[in-house]
């Protein structure tokens, strides 16, 4: 026996280093035509793609990690107050667990329901279901995220509420939803 372990050739490729992670809106950059301020209103300040399935299409493709199927796994971070916008993942359940500070996760057609998640508390959301998740703390709050779609699937069909893509209109004009649209971010679909 040589003592070679065959993991010491493929374990690096598994290692997500924190200092390394790049949010995933920062791939939305001037050149799409989105006013930053736009972007705000549909995402938390930072998510940070960890692990995303090999062949993955979404927004989480840049991932450093590459896993299995079925699964990926990203780190909000949130400054108090600062939250995701009402939005549902269509087909996928997304997973949120309470790593620092305090969350408020909402859900429902208007985010009528709510609950608040202090640190190591989590939460399940099924697909199909409008949800939200807000800092309601005081201190930088981080949120692990883990989104399960269908094992087939490439991406993560995702849609922001209607009345936030009418307040982009109404601040930015239609052409900043048309820029929106055109690399995938999408309002309003009902069920």
């Amino acid at each position: 026996m040589d003592g070679h372990n065959p993991l010491n050739d493929t374990i690096k490729q598994r290692i997500a280093r924190y200092k390394t992670l790049v949010p995933y809106k920062d791939s939305i950059n001037a050149d799409s035509g989105v006013p930053q301020e736009a972007v705000m209103m549909m995402s938390p300040d930072k998510v940070m793609p960890i692990m995303a399935p090999a062949g993955w299409e979404g927004r989480s493709k840049v991932a450093p990690v590459k896993g299995a199927p079925g699964l990926t796994v990203t780190l909000a971070e949130c400054p108090p107050g600062d939250s995701a916008g009402l939005h549902k993942h269509t087909g996928s359940v997304e997973n949120f667990f309470c790593v620092q500070s305090r969350f408020e996760i909402t859900w429902g057609e208007k985010g009528e329901f709510s609950t608040v998640l202090e640190p190591l508390d989590f939460i399940s959301v099924p697909a199909g279901v409008y949800r939200d998740f807000k800092n309601v703390g005081n201190e930088l709050g981080r949120l692990l995220v883990m989104i399960q779609p269908d094992p087939d699937e490439k991406q993560d069909a995702v849609y922001h509420a209607a009345s936030t893509g009418e307040e982009i209109v109404r601040r930015w004009g239609p052409q900043t939803l048309q820029a929106m649209a055109a690399i995938g971010i999408r309002f309003g679909e009902s069920r």
